[in-house]
């Protein structure tokens, strides 16, 4: 990291994005704390860099937790959300409190603390079902979940504090992360955890409708590359940027390959499609690449296969 950027906050840093970004940030010798309510986080995933991060327990709705969390502060990496389409079906306030009010919360306390560039896991899912592939930045929203809606008015809200207030800010709109550490055990869990856990068991993956569903499935380390990228990029005035493969891959082929890795023949089970649901998303990563340089590290085989190997270390 650069000398300006020192002190990283992570906030989320104890669930699956965020527990990556802070061991890479830790490898880089940059001093860390974490803001983490533990909800849906867990302290077992950062157990081996004990005394290397400074922990807070805390929520982004606790202005007193923000403060504490926020004093000499460069940059915040921030994670914390709510993170289930199906979840927030059932309880859109709840999730509009916490992605929304508590995104508008954390600018107000980095501005009060004088940090100056924020970095924000925003979601693909503000594109809906816009049925133009592949998605550009450009595009206008569409967002068909409270979370899509939540997660999109959090973008807006770092757009407007980048224009009013100078702050440095960007959107990274993330394209369906996976890799190791993701739940499988969750009500809601992601797709490919869930998939692979099954299979490892001899068990035939759910899959929620026909499985010709497609998805830029986007391995976390490419995640973690564009979170570092972004927060040493000039000109960074509340853009939204694409954070993906720039690959469609359908659900029927993660089986397919998941068969082929684990020398399994297991077929899935079709259940009915879930309410929020995206049916295909394909990103146009080309505006990540000029503003940040990005560029995927990892493309999807071989992130199945590195979530498969991580997986049979646990099932």
């Amino acid at each position: 990291m650069s000398a300006s950027m020192k002190t990283a906050l992570v906030t989320g840093g104890a669930g699956f994005i965020g527990h990556h970004i802070v061991r890479a940030l830790v490898a880089r010798s940059c001093t860390v704390r974490v803001l983490d309510d533990l909800s849906a986080g867990r302290l077992d995933r950062l157990q081996d860099l004990a005394g290397r991060y400074q922990m807070i327990k805390g929520s982004i709705l606790e202005t007193d937790a923000l403060a504490q969390a926020m004093e000499g502060v460069d940059v915040v990496f921030h994670h914390a959300a709510l993170v289930s389409v199906p979840a927030s079906v059932h309880d859109p306030l709840g999730y509009h409190q916490v992605n929304a009010t508590g995104t508008l919360q954390l600018l107000q306390a980095a501005r009060a603390a004088g940090v100056k560039r924020i970095v924000y896991a925003a979601s693909s899912a503000a594109y809906g079902e816009r049925p133009e592939q592949p998605k550009r930045e450009d595009q206008p929203p569409a967002p068909i979940s409270p979370y899509a809606v939540s997660k999109f008015c959090a973008e807006q809200y770092l757009t407007v504090y980048a224009t009013l207030f100078g702050l440095a800010t960007v959107s990274l709109r993330y394209f369906n992360v996976f890799g190791p550490q993701q739940d499988p055990k969750s009500q809601y869990g992601a797709a490919i955890p869930s998939i692979v856990t099954r299979m490892l068991r001899g068990q035939r993956p759910i899959i929620f409708g026909d499985g010709q569903q497609t998805r830029d499935f986007c391995f976390v380390q490419n995640v973690v590359h564009a979170n570092l990228l972004a927060a040493e990029a000039p000109d960074l005035h509340g853009q939204a940027l694409n954070i993906a493969c720039g690959q469609r891959v359908s659900l029927n082929e993660v089986v397919r390959l998941t068969n082929r890795f684990l020398g399994t023949n297991l077929q899935p089970q079709y259940d009915p499609p879930r309410p929020g649901d995206v049916r295909d998303s394909l990103a146009d990563i080309s505006l990540a690449a000029s503003v940040l340089k990005y560029q995927p590290q990892v493309y999807f085989e071989e992130g199945l296969r590195r979530s498969i190997d991580y997986y049979r270390t646990v099932v």
